[in-house]
């Protein structure tokens, strides 16, 4: 039953097509409320979300920390321009450079990844004088003009060509293709510990180890995409720890502010200083609001040890999805570090993503035959289970399906 001026989930579905940028694939589902890792629909449906606002919804959706802290800031104050000095501003940064990379002390404050990655290449060109930007194959680092330079897929880049010169693709993983590329004219290194939405790819051991080594040799930066995997959500603060590696420059976003947008980009005191007053600026970055709402996410997840429960709890999660791996034929490979999984399959995942989202689980994609897990670091162990035992019902279904089509021709 719906009050006068409450929208039918049709009403809300024709208002966004016909209103808002056709730039998003979208699915027919309405989202009203959330909390933790559930969500619901308009007629008061409860979901699994799995997908956590593509990684976003970290610490839960509507976490109470994070809305408290949101109430109490939203009557203070909400903008407060980084001309000017701010308290809630200067505790964030405190809190978030003691849990930074040894070798981070600054930061610069902005609102999306994309950004944050804009800010490390001018940072990076303005430190060593150099253009070239070496970034990798599968990689994704934002749409922006200067993150869409370095992320990988022709198909995002070629209908804006030409895009910032001086950027060049090495093979994620394959350093002696970096050493070969590599030159004086390198003013960094550009990678993401686990490619995210190439479908779930840690580095292989010993690479970014090279990396480091290469970009020391040569003077140039090693700049970590952090993005997706940063703020434990591969079962380490930072994904960067499982090899032991620290960059020199860090692009942060997602999940920091527990769902207000926020982006971060980090780097090593004498990189940053290189940039002037004047040099870079955004009107929203570190403002007061989103700023709050960071302070309380560092502070919850450090107070719940949510680093740790990714790692415990995304074994459980990885055991499960390694089971239907061996289980069924059409299901190719896991992989995945704490809650940051993949499941590739052998065949088109859209009937899975569909018929999940009936069976209310809400799943991410990556590209056409990968399944991607990133929900939010709170899910519980039986929420977990409920998804495998869903995967596990769609896949025998797809794999009977798949059978017998091919036994009847």
């Amino acid at each position: 039953m719906h009050s006068d001026n409450q929208m039918n989930d049709n009403e809300i579905i024709n208002l966004e097509n016909k209103y808002l940028a056709s730039t998003y694939s979208k699915i027919p589902f309405v989202v009203t409320k959330g909390n933790g890792s559930t969500l619901w629909d308009t007629n008061g449906e409860e979901y699994i979300d799995c997908a956590s606002g593509y990684g976003v919804a970290l610490v839960g959706h509507c976490n109470p920390k994070v809305t408290e802290a949101i109430k109490i800031q939203s009557e203070k104050l909400l903008t407060c321009h980084c001309s000017m000095y701010n308290e809630t501003r200067a505790n964030l940064l405190n809190k978030l450079l003691r849990i930074a990379p040894n070798s981070m002390n600054r930061a610069f404050l902005c609102s999306s990844g994309a950004e944050s990655v804009d800010a490390a290449i001018k940072i990076a060109r303005k430190n060593t004088r150099r253009p070239g930007i070496i970034a990798m194959t599968g990689s994704y680092h934002g749409k922006t003009i200067g993150a869409l330079s370095t992320t990988w897929n022709k198909r995002y880049r070629e209908p804006f060509e030409p895009l910032l010169p001086e950027v060049t693709f090495a093979s994620f993983g394959d350093s002696e293709q970096i050493r070969e590329k590599v030159s004086n004219k390198t003013a960094a290194i550009l990678v993401e510990p686990v490619q995210g939405e190439t479908g779930i790819k840690p580095a292989p051991d010993g690479f970014l180890k090279e990396i480091r080594e290469i970009c020391d040799e040569n003077g140039s930066l090693l700049i970590f995409d952090e993005i997706q995997t940063g703020f434990g959500r591969t079962g380490r603060m930072w994904a960067s720890e499982h090899w032991g590696v620290d960059p020199d420059v860090m692009c942060i976003s997602k999940s920091i502010a527990g769902g207000l947008p926020m982006g971060a980009t980090l780097a090593r005191d004498d990189v940053m200083q290189s940039m002037m007053i004047g040099d870079h600026s955004t009107t929203f970055g570190g403002n007061p609001l989103s700023c709050a709402a960071a302070i309380a996410v560092i502070d919850y997840i450090l107070n719940e040890d949510l680093v740790k429960r990714a790692e415990s709890i995304g074994n459980i999660f990885k055991n499960g999805l390694d089971k239907l791996t061996k289980k069924y034929k059409i299901a190719r490979e896991a992989r995945g570090l704490g809650l940051m999984l993949a499941l590739e399959m052998r065949f088109d995942v859209r009937n899975i993503l569909r018929n999940a989202l009936k069976e209310r689980v809400v799943l991410l994609n990556s590209g056409r035959t990968i399944l991607r897990f990133l929900p939010p670091l709170v899910i519980s162990e039986q929420e977990i289970k409920q998804v495998l035992n869903v995967l596990n019902e769609l896949l025998e279904k797809e794999e009977a399906s798949k059978f017998e089509n091919n036994s009847s021709k």
